[in-house]
Formats: structure tokens, C-alpha cells, sequence
């Protein structure tokens, strides 16, 4: 028999029900060190929604070699952006998901929506927002990702993590999960805000490049729809900033392993933009809305090193949407839409409240 979770208490015509909202992102290890990324690694590469090998193979090859190797060498890159707060992807969401509550609250001060943040790997984890957000009465649960295009091995990981979450409750919340966002006007508006506002004090560029993490190209083949996804907010984005075809580019970044993934790859691009005369080059990463290892040190470092050393001349990474107010004000109304016939959800009044204990009691009910 299944053992569920002990149930939050409850006493009629007093318990009140709530909306939760669970803002989540990829995750970070707990600190820049090889213990915590050799648990944060051994977590996020042990999922088969983000490595697609047989499992008994890739175990071997996991545990026998990357997990010895590459945790010292993430550590490393990891120590390089670490921040007095801590981890930047973090921390950027804590501010987010605290900017969306304050929205929300603001909204509907009698009973607002209750608002977590997780991590799909690592802490706090989505387990545990659910049991937070069960404990605190929320009978409907909304997940809202942190990925603005749909990926199996971003969003649809995070779905699974959800519901096996929610399979160690008895009485499990209702759920809605977005699915993307990646053509919302409000996040392309957020995104043509802060280049516009990077280019006021930092000058255009010759040419933008919009890099986002790569997948597998057989993903797209196998019917992800990411890449497809990655090029049409690349593309409405370039329209709303009004750019030609030669002023920017779409590249994609963070490869790993052997196998061919979908291109072109952003190093590779920037190289090639500097051995072809380009001067100025401002890398934007639409797909992180929060900053993190890939923005800060692949682009931030890593591939501003790769520019200049072939010949360009200036470079600038366009820091990520963070907790950019009008980025909050369109997820919020992102979180809203999806939220549609939970909200508002009016307070019972005191006689409302008073004859359903009363009812409850009548029937046996213990309180």
C-alpha cells in the first residue's frame, strides 16, 4: 500500500482555500565546490528527459566517468560567478518570484494567491514547494516555468517532478502547468525593453546574436518543439527592435557530449562574425530569464574571451531579464491568464463559514 503524507489539519467553516503558484527554474548547486556539484550533476544528468541513453549504459558512463571529472570543473566556472547572495540563478528567482507575489497580492489583497519558487534540481525543491504550498491550504496549484520555450528536458521534466510530487498526497490539488511562452507579446515587449535600454548607454552593436541553450538536433527530428520555438522569438524580437536579417543572429550554446546538436553554435558564430571584420558584437540570451552559469560565464566570459582573441573588438553580454519590472508585470499576466477561472476566489463570510461547520458537525465531523 501506497504511504501517503499526513494531511495539513482542517476544521470546517474555518480552513480556507487557497491558490498556490510554483515558480520554477532549472536549478544550482548549494555551493561552488566539487561536493555540491557532484550532487547537483549526479541529479540533473541522472534524468532521462535530459539524456536520452539507454539507462544502464549511461549509468556506467555517468557514475564512471563524468561524475569524477567534471564536478571540479564546473566548481570552478560556478566560483567565478558565485555572489555574496549566492548563487545568481537563485537568488534572481527568489526577486521574481517575490516581484510576481507582490503583484498578485496587490491584485486580490482578501485571498492571493500563495507564491513558491523551486528548483527542478536542487534546493528548494519542487517537492518540497508542493508540501508548502499543501500545508498552507492551497487546493489548486499552478506551475509556471521559468522556461519560456517548451523543451521535453526543461518543461516537460519539470511536469514530471510535479506529479511525483503530488503522487505522495492523498488528497493530491488540482494542477495547471504553462506550457510556454515564448510568442507572448508582454515577454517579446520585456525583452525589446532591456536591449533598447542597453543600447542607451552601451551604443548598437554591429550585430546582436540571441543565443540560447542547444538540444540534441534528433530532439527536433523526434518532434520537440524547441528549436522551432527558439527561432520565432528570435525572430519576433528582431522585429520589434526593427533589425535586418544582417544585423543579427540565433545561435545556440551549453553543448555536451558528442552528438550533433541543433546549430549554429554561438562560440563558433562569434569567432567567425570576428574573423569576418565584425567590430561589436552584444550577445542576448532570451531563453534564461534569470542569470545563471550559462549567461555569466559561457557568455559573460567564455565566449567575450572567443570574440576579442579572433580579431573583434568590443564585446557585451545584455544581462537577463532578472527582476526587471516590466518583465514581473507580464508574468504576472502570463500567470494570470493561466489562472483563469481559480481567481479571484472570495473570502466566505462569517454566516457562510458558521453554517458549514455546523453542517459538518451535524454529519460527524470532529471540528
Amino acid at each position: 500500500m501506497p504511504s501517503y503524507l499526513p494531511e495539513p489539519p482542517f476544521t470546517h467553516g474555518r480552513s480556507i482555500a487557497r491558490v498556490g503558484l510554483l515558480l520554477v527554474n532549472l536549478g544550482t548547486p548549494d555551493a561552488p565546490d566539487t561536493p555540491a556539484l557532484r550532487r547537483y550533476l549526479a541529479e540533473f544528468l541522472g534524468d532521462p528527459r535530459v539524456v536520452e541513453i539507454p539507462r544502464f549504459f549511461w549509468w556506467l558512463i555517468l557514475h564512471g566517468v563524468i561524475l569524477r571529472t567534471r564536478p571540479a570543473q564546473s566548481a570552478k566556472k560556478y566560483a567565478a560567478i558565485w555572489q555574496s547572495e549566492g548563487s545568481p540563478l537563485r537568488f534572481h528567482t527568489a526577486a521574481q518570484a517575490a516581484g510576481l507575489s507582490a503583484r498578485l497580492e496587490a491584485a486580490f489583497p482578501d485571498n492571493p494567491p500563495l507564491v513558491r519558487y523551486v528548483m527542478r534540481y536542487g534546493q528548494p525543491s519542487l517537492g518540497q514547494g508542493v508540501t508548502e504550498l499543501k500545508n498552507a491550504g492551497c487546493d489548486r496549484i499552478l506551475l509556471l516555468p521559468l522556461y519560456p520555450q517548451y523543451a521535453a528536458s526543461t518543461t516537460a521534466s519539470s511536469q514530471d517532478a510535479l506529479f511525483s510530487a503530488l503522487a505522495r498526497w492523498r488528497h493530491a490539488p488540482a494542477v495547471r502547468t504553462v506550457h510556454h511562452y515564448h510568442d507572448d507579446p508582454g515577454y517579446i515587449s520585456a525583452l525589446k525593453g532591456r536591449v533598447e535600454g542597453f543600447w542607451a548607454t552601451q551604443g548598437r552593436p554591429d550585430v546582436l546574436v540571441m543565443s540560447f541553450h542547444g538540444v540534441p538536433q534528433f530532439t527536433l527530428h523526434k518532434g520537440d518543439p524547441y528549436y522551432c520555438e527558439c527561432l520565432k522569438t528570435g525572430r519576433l524580437l528582431a522585429q520589434a527592435l526593427g533589425l535586418e536579417p544582417h544585423q543579427y543572429r540565433i545561435s545556440f550554446q551549453s553543448l555536451f557530449g558528442r552528438t550533433e546538436w541543433v546549430k549554429p553554435y554561438t562560440a563558433p558564430l562569434v569567432e567567425q562574425l570576428a574573423r569576418t571584420g565584425v567590430r561589436h558584437v552584444q550577445v542576448l540570451c532570451p531563453g534564461f530569464p534569470a542569470d545563471c552559469l550559462e549567461t555569466l560565464e559561457e557568455i559573460g566570459m567564455e565566449v567575450k574571451a572567443t570574440f576579442l582573441n579572433h580579431g573583434g573588438e568590443v564585446y557585451h553580454y545584455i544581462p537577463a531579464l532578472n527582476d526587471d519590472p516590466t518583465w514581473l508585470d507580464s508574468l504576472t499576466r502570463i500567470a494570470l491568464d493561466n489562472l483563469g477561472g481559480w481567481l479571484p476566489a472570495p473570502l466566505p463570510t462569517a454566516e457562510e463559514q458558521a453554517a458549514q461547520k455546523n453542517r459538518a458537525l451535524e454529519q460527524g465531523a470532529p471540528q
